[in-house]
Protein backbone atom coordinates (compact mmCIF):
# COMPACT_ATOMS: atom_id res chain seq x y z
CA UNK A 1 0.00 0.00 0.00
CA UNK A 2 1.20 3.73 -0.20
CA UNK A 3 2.00 4.13 3.14
CA UNK A 4 3.82 0.96 4.11
CA UNK A 5 7.13 1.73 6.05
CA UNK A 6 9.84 1.92 3.76
CA UNK A 7 13.40 1.66 4.39
CA UNK A 8 15.59 3.82 3.09
CA UNK A 9 19.53 4.41 2.46
CA UNK A 10 20.63 7.96 3.62
CA UNK A 11 24.60 9.16 2.34
CA UNK A 12 25.05 12.28 5.22
CA UNK A 13 28.55 14.01 3.57
CA UNK A 14 30.62 17.10 3.85
CA UNK A 15 32.86 17.49 0.55
CA UNK A 16 35.73 20.38 1.40
CA UNK A 17 35.58 23.39 -0.31
CA UNK A 18 38.57 22.25 -2.42
CA UNK A 19 39.42 20.67 -5.23
CA UNK A 20 36.19 22.31 -6.49
CA UNK A 21 36.11 19.19 -9.32
CA UNK A 22 34.92 16.66 -6.46
CA UNK A 23 32.15 18.13 -5.60
CA UNK A 24 31.38 18.11 -8.88
CA UNK A 25 32.30 14.58 -9.61
CA UNK A 26 30.11 13.08 -6.61
CA UNK A 27 26.88 14.94 -7.63
CA UNK A 28 26.96 13.37 -11.00
CA UNK A 29 27.69 9.99 -9.26
CA UNK A 30 24.91 10.29 -7.26
CA UNK A 31 22.63 11.59 -9.87
CA UNK A 32 23.67 7.92 -11.99
CA UNK A 33 22.26 6.50 -8.95
CA UNK A 34 19.29 8.15 -9.00
CA UNK A 35 19.81 9.37 -5.74
CA UNK A 36 17.90 12.54 -4.24
CA UNK A 37 18.51 15.25 -1.52
CA UNK A 38 16.31 15.55 1.13
CA UNK A 39 18.64 18.14 2.73
CA UNK A 40 21.62 19.48 2.11
CA UNK A 41 24.03 17.25 1.84
CA UNK A 42 21.76 14.25 2.60
CA UNK A 43 20.92 12.12 -0.20
CA UNK A 44 18.42 9.18 -0.01
CA UNK A 45 18.01 5.74 -1.94
CA UNK A 46 15.19 2.91 -1.20
CA UNK A 47 17.30 0.38 0.90
CA UNK A 48 18.04 -2.46 -0.83
CA UNK A 49 22.36 -4.52 -0.96
CA UNK A 50 22.72 -2.44 -4.29
CA UNK A 51 21.97 0.74 -3.06
CA UNK A 52 23.89 0.24 -0.04
CA UNK A 53 26.67 -1.08 -2.01
CA UNK A 54 26.91 1.92 -4.60
CA UNK A 55 26.01 4.63 -1.83
CA UNK A 56 29.57 2.87 0.29
CA UNK A 57 31.88 3.20 -3.05
CA UNK A 58 30.45 6.96 -3.09
CA UNK A 59 30.92 7.54 0.83
CA UNK A 60 34.65 6.07 0.17
CA UNK A 61 34.98 8.10 -2.49
CA UNK A 62 34.28 11.91 -0.89
CA UNK A 63 36.39 10.48 2.21
CA UNK A 64 39.38 10.02 -0.16
CA UNK A 65 39.18 12.89 -1.53
CA UNK A 66 39.54 14.83 2.03
CA UNK A 67 35.69 14.59 3.01
CA UNK A 68 33.37 12.90 5.44
CA UNK A 69 30.82 10.60 4.80
CA UNK A 70 28.06 8.21 7.05
CA UNK A 71 25.77 5.81 5.22
CA UNK A 72 22.71 5.59 7.04
CA UNK A 73 19.66 3.19 6.99
CA UNK A 74 16.71 4.99 8.60
CA UNK A 75 12.56 5.21 8.54
CA UNK A 76 11.06 8.73 8.48
CA UNK A 77 8.93 8.66 11.50
CA UNK A 78 8.38 11.93 12.24
CA UNK A 79 8.23 15.51 9.50
CA UNK A 80 9.05 14.17 6.50
CA UNK A 81 6.90 10.81 5.42
CA UNK A 82 7.63 7.97 3.13
CA UNK A 83 4.87 9.01 0.47
CA UNK A 84 6.60 12.47 0.36
CA UNK A 85 10.12 10.80 -0.44
CA UNK A 86 8.72 9.07 -2.96
CA UNK A 87 6.87 11.99 -4.51
CA UNK A 88 10.84 13.46 -4.38
CA UNK A 89 11.89 10.32 -6.14
CA UNK A 90 8.90 11.07 -8.71
CA UNK A 91 9.69 14.40 -9.21
CA UNK A 92 13.34 13.91 -10.25
CA UNK A 93 12.28 11.28 -13.09
CA UNK A 94 9.53 13.51 -14.02
CA UNK A 95 12.13 16.70 -14.61
CA UNK A 96 14.29 13.42 -16.71
CA UNK A 97 11.02 12.00 -18.27
CA UNK A 98 10.09 15.93 -19.46
CA UNK A 99 12.69 16.83 -22.19
CA UNK A 100 12.54 13.07 -23.78
CA UNK A 101 8.81 13.21 -24.29
CA UNK A 102 9.11 16.55 -25.40
CA UNK A 103 11.45 15.45 -27.72
CA UNK A 104 9.53 13.22 -29.38
CA UNK A 105 5.98 15.22 -29.41
CA UNK A 106 8.41 17.24 -31.68
CA UNK A 107 9.01 14.26 -33.64
CA UNK A 108 5.94 13.09 -34.05
CA UNK A 109 4.73 17.04 -35.21
CA UNK A 110 7.78 16.78 -37.80
CA UNK A 111 7.47 13.64 -39.25
CA UNK A 112 4.43 11.79 -38.90
CA UNK A 113 1.69 14.36 -39.25
CA UNK A 114 0.49 13.81 -42.90
CA UNK A 115 1.27 10.12 -42.70
CA UNK A 116 3.60 8.23 -44.47
CA UNK A 117 7.00 9.43 -44.68
CA UNK A 118 9.75 9.61 -47.41
CA UNK A 119 12.54 7.00 -46.99
CA UNK A 120 15.26 9.69 -46.15
CA UNK A 121 13.06 10.96 -43.34
CA UNK A 122 12.58 7.64 -41.82
CA UNK A 123 16.53 7.14 -42.14
CA UNK A 124 16.41 10.30 -39.93
CA UNK A 125 13.68 9.02 -37.30
CA UNK A 126 14.90 5.49 -37.00
CA UNK A 127 18.37 6.34 -35.29
CA UNK A 128 17.06 9.22 -32.74
CA UNK A 129 14.23 6.59 -31.83
CA UNK A 130 16.98 4.27 -30.84
CA UNK A 131 18.44 7.03 -29.05
CA UNK A 132 15.39 7.87 -27.39
CA UNK A 133 14.65 4.48 -26.27
CA UNK A 134 17.81 3.85 -25.00
CA UNK A 135 17.58 6.94 -22.47
CA UNK A 136 13.89 6.08 -21.42
CA UNK A 137 15.50 2.47 -20.27
CA UNK A 138 18.27 4.84 -18.46
CA UNK A 139 15.61 6.68 -16.92
CA UNK A 140 13.33 3.98 -16.28
CA UNK A 141 16.32 1.95 -14.20
CA UNK A 142 15.78 4.63 -11.72
CA UNK A 143 12.51 5.29 -11.95
CA UNK A 144 12.13 3.62 -8.51
CA UNK A 145 8.61 4.35 -7.73
CA UNK A 146 6.71 5.31 -11.04
CA UNK A 147 6.92 8.76 -11.80
CA UNK A 148 3.91 10.39 -13.77
CA UNK A 149 5.51 10.94 -16.85
CA UNK A 150 6.90 7.73 -17.54
CA UNK A 151 3.64 6.16 -19.42
CA UNK A 152 3.12 9.39 -21.19
CA UNK A 153 7.13 9.25 -22.34
CA UNK A 154 6.81 5.53 -23.19
CA UNK A 155 3.70 5.97 -25.03
CA UNK A 156 4.84 9.05 -27.67
CA UNK A 157 8.22 6.34 -28.20
CA UNK A 158 5.81 3.31 -29.28
CA UNK A 159 3.16 5.02 -30.95
CA UNK A 160 5.87 6.83 -33.00
CA UNK A 161 7.92 3.34 -33.73
CA UNK A 162 4.45 1.63 -34.57
CA UNK A 163 3.58 4.31 -37.40
CA UNK A 164 6.80 4.03 -38.55
CA UNK A 165 6.68 0.50 -39.50
CA UNK A 166 2.72 0.64 -40.27
CA UNK A 167 2.05 4.02 -41.31
CA UNK A 168 -1.46 3.14 -42.14
CA UNK A 169 -2.93 0.93 -39.38
CA UNK A 170 -6.48 1.61 -38.30
CA UNK A 171 -7.52 0.86 -34.62
CA UNK A 172 -9.20 -2.14 -34.00
CA UNK A 173 -12.92 -2.96 -33.39
CA UNK A 174 -13.82 -1.65 -29.98
CA UNK A 175 -13.18 -3.81 -26.86
CA UNK A 176 -16.22 -5.82 -24.89
CA UNK A 177 -16.20 -4.73 -21.66
CA UNK A 178 -15.12 -7.46 -19.12
CA UNK A 179 -17.20 -8.55 -15.67
CA UNK A 180 -15.35 -8.46 -12.51
CA UNK A 181 -11.73 -8.30 -13.71
CA UNK A 182 -9.16 -8.02 -11.53
CA UNK A 183 -7.77 -4.28 -12.74
CA UNK A 184 -4.20 -3.42 -11.50
CA UNK A 185 -2.12 -0.11 -11.09
CA UNK A 186 0.66 1.44 -9.85
CA UNK A 187 0.72 3.12 -6.02
CA UNK A 188 0.21 6.83 -5.47
CA UNK A 189 -2.68 7.10 -7.83
CA UNK A 190 -3.14 10.64 -9.10
CA UNK A 191 -5.12 12.05 -11.77
CA UNK A 192 -5.23 9.67 -14.41
CA UNK A 193 -4.97 6.72 -12.74
CA UNK A 194 -7.61 8.18 -10.09
CA UNK A 195 -9.95 8.49 -13.57
CA UNK A 196 -9.16 5.53 -14.44
CA UNK A 197 -10.31 3.70 -11.84
CA UNK A 198 -13.47 5.69 -11.43
CA UNK A 199 -14.39 5.19 -15.29
CA UNK A 200 -13.66 1.15 -14.89
CA UNK A 201 -16.08 1.13 -11.72
CA UNK A 202 -18.71 3.19 -12.61
CA UNK A 203 -19.06 2.72 -16.93
CA UNK A 204 -16.78 -0.60 -17.88
CA UNK A 205 -16.24 -3.12 -15.11
CA UNK A 206 -19.30 -2.04 -12.40
CA UNK A 207 -18.00 -5.64 -10.45
CA UNK A 208 -14.49 -4.86 -11.34
CA UNK A 209 -11.53 -5.97 -8.43
CA UNK A 210 -8.89 -2.76 -8.12
CA UNK A 211 -5.20 -3.54 -7.38
CA UNK A 212 -2.63 -0.83 -6.25
CA UNK A 213 0.57 -2.61 -6.43
CA UNK A 214 4.59 -1.15 -5.85
CA UNK A 215 6.39 -1.28 -9.39
CA UNK A 216 9.53 -2.87 -8.37
CA UNK A 217 8.04 -5.93 -6.87
CA UNK A 218 4.62 -6.64 -8.87
CA UNK A 219 4.70 -9.51 -11.24
CA UNK A 220 1.95 -9.79 -13.58
CA UNK A 221 -0.68 -12.69 -13.53
CA UNK A 222 -2.52 -14.16 -16.29
CA UNK A 223 -5.99 -12.40 -16.60
CA UNK A 224 -5.03 -9.20 -14.51
CA UNK A 225 -5.60 -5.61 -16.98
CA UNK A 226 -3.30 -3.25 -15.89
CA UNK A 227 -4.42 0.08 -16.38
CA UNK A 228 -2.06 3.49 -16.71
CA UNK A 229 1.40 1.50 -16.05
CA UNK A 230 4.59 0.26 -18.26
CA UNK A 231 3.35 -2.33 -20.52
CA UNK A 232 -0.15 -2.12 -19.37
CA UNK A 233 -3.14 -3.67 -21.05
CA UNK A 234 -4.71 0.40 -21.36
CA UNK A 235 -2.03 3.03 -20.67
CA UNK A 236 -0.95 6.18 -22.79
CA UNK A 237 -0.95 5.52 -26.57
CA UNK A 238 1.05 8.50 -28.11
CA UNK A 239 -0.79 11.95 -26.86
CA UNK A 240 -3.30 9.99 -25.53
CA UNK A 241 -3.84 9.72 -21.65
CA UNK A 242 -4.98 6.48 -20.44
CA UNK A 243 -8.24 7.77 -19.78
CA UNK A 244 -8.58 8.98 -23.07
CA UNK A 245 -7.42 4.96 -24.19
CA UNK A 246 -10.16 3.72 -22.02
CA UNK A 247 -12.98 5.15 -23.61
CA UNK A 248 -11.97 4.56 -27.02
CA UNK A 249 -11.59 1.01 -26.69
CA UNK A 250 -14.40 0.48 -25.09
CA UNK A 251 -15.89 2.59 -27.36
CA UNK A 252 -17.74 5.01 -24.37
CA UNK A 253 -18.90 8.09 -26.19
CA UNK A 254 -20.21 9.97 -23.12
CA UNK A 255 -20.26 13.92 -24.22
CA UNK A 256 -19.57 14.96 -20.64
CA UNK A 257 -16.93 11.80 -20.20
CA UNK A 258 -15.62 13.77 -23.66
CA UNK A 259 -15.25 16.86 -21.53
CA UNK A 260 -13.51 14.96 -18.38
CA UNK A 261 -11.13 13.35 -20.63
CA UNK A 262 -10.00 16.90 -22.29
CA UNK A 263 -9.81 18.05 -18.56
CA UNK A 264 -7.67 15.06 -17.28
CA UNK A 265 -5.88 15.13 -20.53
CA UNK A 266 -4.05 18.32 -20.12
CA UNK A 267 -3.23 17.55 -16.04
CA UNK A 268 -1.53 14.58 -16.97
CA UNK A 269 0.18 15.29 -20.12
CA UNK A 270 1.06 18.97 -19.34
CA UNK A 271 0.37 20.18 -22.78
CA UNK A 272 -2.49 22.62 -22.83
CA UNK A 273 -3.85 20.62 -25.65
CA UNK A 274 -7.52 21.70 -24.82
CA UNK A 275 -7.38 24.80 -22.74
CA UNK A 276 -10.38 23.70 -20.43
CA UNK A 277 -10.81 26.40 -18.11
CA UNK A 278 -12.58 23.47 -15.68
CA UNK A 279 -8.71 22.53 -15.30
CA UNK A 280 -6.91 24.84 -12.59
CA UNK A 281 -9.50 24.01 -10.30
CA UNK A 282 -9.60 20.29 -10.39
CA UNK A 283 -6.05 20.24 -10.66
CA UNK A 284 -6.12 21.31 -7.31
CA UNK A 285 -8.31 19.12 -6.04
CA UNK A 286 -6.65 16.01 -7.38
CA UNK A 287 -3.29 17.48 -5.92
CA UNK A 288 -5.34 18.38 -2.15
CA UNK A 289 -6.47 15.03 -2.32
CA UNK A 290 -3.02 13.30 -2.91
CA UNK A 291 -1.34 15.47 -0.33
CA UNK A 292 -3.85 14.59 2.29
CA UNK A 293 -4.63 11.13 2.11
CA UNK A 294 -1.31 8.47 1.61
CA UNK A 295 -3.80 5.15 0.99
CA UNK A 296 -4.89 4.65 -2.78
CA UNK A 297 -7.98 3.66 -1.55
CA UNK A 298 -9.26 6.72 0.15
CA UNK A 299 -7.66 8.62 -2.54
CA UNK A 300 -10.02 7.25 -4.85
CA UNK A 301 -12.67 7.81 -2.78
CA UNK A 302 -12.46 11.17 -2.33
CA UNK A 303 -11.37 11.74 -6.06
CA UNK A 304 -14.77 9.60 -7.37
CA UNK A 305 -17.11 12.10 -5.45
CA UNK A 306 -15.38 15.03 -7.03
CA UNK A 307 -15.91 12.93 -10.28
CA UNK A 308 -19.46 11.85 -10.16
CA UNK A 309 -20.20 15.89 -9.08
CA UNK A 310 -18.33 16.84 -12.66
CA UNK A 311 -19.44 14.30 -14.36
CA UNK A 312 -23.41 15.02 -13.45
CA UNK A 313 -22.48 19.04 -14.12
CA UNK A 314 -20.99 18.18 -17.44
CA UNK A 315 -24.36 16.07 -18.43
CA UNK A 316 -26.72 19.11 -17.91
CA UNK A 317 -24.49 21.22 -19.55
CA UNK A 318 -24.93 19.72 -22.66
CA UNK A 319 -28.94 19.10 -22.02
CA UNK A 320 -29.53 22.61 -21.56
Amino acid sequence: MADDAQGWLLLIHQIPPKPHYLRVKIGRRLQALGAVAIKNSVYALPASDEAREDLNWVRREIVSGGGDGSLVEARFIEGLNDEQVREMFRAARDADYFPVTEELRALSRRFLRHGPQPAERRAELEPRLVKLGSRLAEIARLDFFGARGRETAVGLHGDLTARLDRPQTKPGKPQSAPRGATWVTRTGIHVDRMACAWLIRRFIDPDARLQFVPVKSYRHKKGELRFDMFDGEFTHEGDLCSFEVLLRNFAVTDGALRVLAEIIHDIDLKDEKYGRPEKAGFEAMINGIAMAHPRDEARLARASAVLDDLYELFKRKRRS
